[in-house]
């Protein structure tokens, strides 16, 4: 599978002949599910369609099992979130737990900001986790970070403009 030419549907027709059974295999070792390890190794040969910058593959194994680790942290990071969120549907009165759809979506807002945040530089996250979710001044902030209050300025300026981004850029 390297040849000059970027990757097109008939080479990933080829690769997917030439190694979906080993990934499957793969990630059936990894899962110990069967029908999970099928479904991981559609979503990666899927994943590879639709990538939008197709490339040559040296090594074809190494590439799929790279997008296919991607896949089962992107899935255990997801099942987190869902279990979390459930347990915290648990402590609120039956009349307050929102309906079946608003808990899907809900969840589908979770999983987006969880992926926002872990494209965010590391002091840049805690700063916007620490001012969200503690409630903390940027000088309170700054202080527990050592840092300068400019500093967590211009970082939390840069989470809510990543976050304008995710919301509006979806529109």
């Amino acid at each position: 599978m390297s040849s000059d030419h970027p990757l097109d549907h008939a080479a990933i027709g080829q690769l997917y002949h030439a190694h979906h059974s080993w990934l499957r295999g793969w990630l059936n070792r990894r899962t110990g599910c069967r029908e999970h390890a099928a479904d991981l190794a559609q979503e990666t040969f899927v994943r590879l369609l639709n990538a939008r910058k197709q490339q040559t593959l040296q090594q074809p194994r190494a590439y799929l099992s790279s997008i296919a680790r991607s896949l089962m942290i992107d899935q255990y990071r997801r099942r987190e979130l869902e279990r979390a969120y459930l347990e915290s549907l648990a402590h609120f009165p039956e009349v307050e737990v929102p309906s079946e759809e608003t808990r899907w979506l809900i969840l589908d807002s979770l999983e987006r900001i969880d992926r926002l945040l872990d494209q965010l530089k590391p002091r840049v996250r805690e700063a916007f986790l620490l001012a969200q979710l503690d409630g903390l001044t940027c000088a309170q902030i700054a202080l527990r970070l050592g840092v300068s209050k400019a500093t967590v300025e211009r970082d939390l300026a840069k989470a809510l403009h990543a976050c304008y981004r995710l919301r509006y850029a979806e529109l």
